[in-house]
């Protein structure tokens, strides 16, 4: 089991940064392969970056490849969603999910612990 707790959202200006940050409690954060997803006003829930469990791999949609960078602390049990040059369609709940996988996990349907989401708003 694992829980999982997102903070760092906020209200931006197009072209900012942000860093999101999801905190895991347990012992065992460095078995599960994390990753983000996000979903904006009336669409579905999509893929937006994993990271396999030692952090050696990730995979990015590609709206976002280039601008955001996903890392894991697995002494901190700590993941991290870099994201710059943000613009208005980045606007959405980004949510922190954890699977155990060997691999890379990038499907929501992969993913079994999620965090309750944290709000980033991209507006001038």
């Amino acid at each position: 089991q694992v829980q999982l707790v997102e903070s760092g959202g906020g209200l931006v200006q197009p072209g900012d940064s942000l860093r999101l940050s999801c905190a895991a409690s347990g012992r065992t954060f460095s078995t599960y392969a994390m990753g983000w997803f996000r979903r904006a006003p009336g669409k579905e829930r999509e893929f937006v970056a994993a990271l396999s469990r030692s952090g050696g791999s990730t995979n990015y949609a590609d709206s976002v490849k280039g601008r955001f960078t996903i890392s894991r602390d697995n002494a901190k049990n700590t993941v991290y969603l870099q994201m710059n040059s943000l613009n208005p369609e980045d606007t959405a709940v980004y949510y922190c999910a954890a699977a155990k996988h060997y691999g890379l996990a990038l499907s929501v349907g992969e993913y079994g612990y999620w965090g309750q989401g944290t709000q980033v708003t991209v507006s001038s």
